[in-house]
């Protein structure tokens, strides 16, 4: 579904992202991996048309994207969360996943969802009327997840979900994650510096070092070479 050919993002004269090949299929969770600046995030910005791309092609189901601004992105089916959740603080919870939603019209369709999100984050429920800001870090990510759903994607860019969360929570989230993916036969394209979590929920993944994709391939494959876990995936 997704089909990323020679990627290069610059900005200025610094090159962030250096002529990346990558590819997420129909309902597949794919992970990219890599130690901070190796262009994990840029690769996002790019496909969600954020940033512009100084050489390469994106496609998304055949179709050209690269040259679209991010809203247009949007309504073709790809949503992305962002690194740091960026909620709307002063809003409520349920005013937050409503936002989800702001380019829908089928209000039957909103409200099931809603009603999906709480099955999938019961806490969500619980402080559906309290203002997003005064969450803990979990529930914000929660909050931010929900939100995404609520515009019902088939691409989903998650951008380091795990980012200042404690451990116990960050399996929660991954758990949820993985349900998610298989419920909704999501794509997931998986951005991530907790390289054995995302390894878990992944199918396939790639390695980003300065820019560069530097090993890819099936997760379990990835997890047996043991010179790869040592110089890029730090277990």
């Amino acid at each position: 579904m997704l089909e990323l050919k020679g990627v290069t993002v610059r900005y200025g004269p610094v090159l962030a992202v250096d002529g990346v090949d990558l590819t997420v299929g129909d309902g597949e969770v794919v992970a990219l991996l890599g130690a901070n600046g190796a262009g994990k995030s840029s690769t996002l910005r790019a496909v969600s048309g954020l940033i512009g791309v100084a050489a390469g092609q994106i496609r998304w189901n055949e179709q050209r994207i690269d040259r679209l601004p991010a809203h247009r992105i949007v309504r073709l089916g790809i949503c992305q969360v962002p690194e740091g959740r960026e909620v709307f603080a002063g809003l409520s919870v349920r005013d937050n996943l409503r936002l989800g939603a702001y380019r829908r019209r089928d209000r039957a369709g909103i409200a099931e969802d809603m009603e999906r999100v709480f099955d999938y984050f019961p806490v969500l429920r619980e402080r559906e009327g309290q203002a997003v800001g005064t969450l803990s870090g979990g529930e914000q990510q929660q909050a931010v997840m929900g939100r995404a759903i609520m515009a019902r994607p088939s691409l989903l860019l998650l951008d380091e979900p795990s980012l200042g969360l404690a451990p116990l929570i960050v399996v929660q989230v991954f758990d949820v994650l993985a349900r998610i993916a298989a419920d909704l036969q999501l794509s997931v394209l998986l951005v991530e510096q907790d390289a054995t979590t995302a390894l878990s929920v992944a199918s396939s993944a790639y390695v980003l070092e300065a820019g560069r994709v530097v090993a890819s391939g099936p997760s379990d494959e990835l997890r047996q070479d043991e010179a790869l876990r040592r110089s890029y995936l730090g277990y």
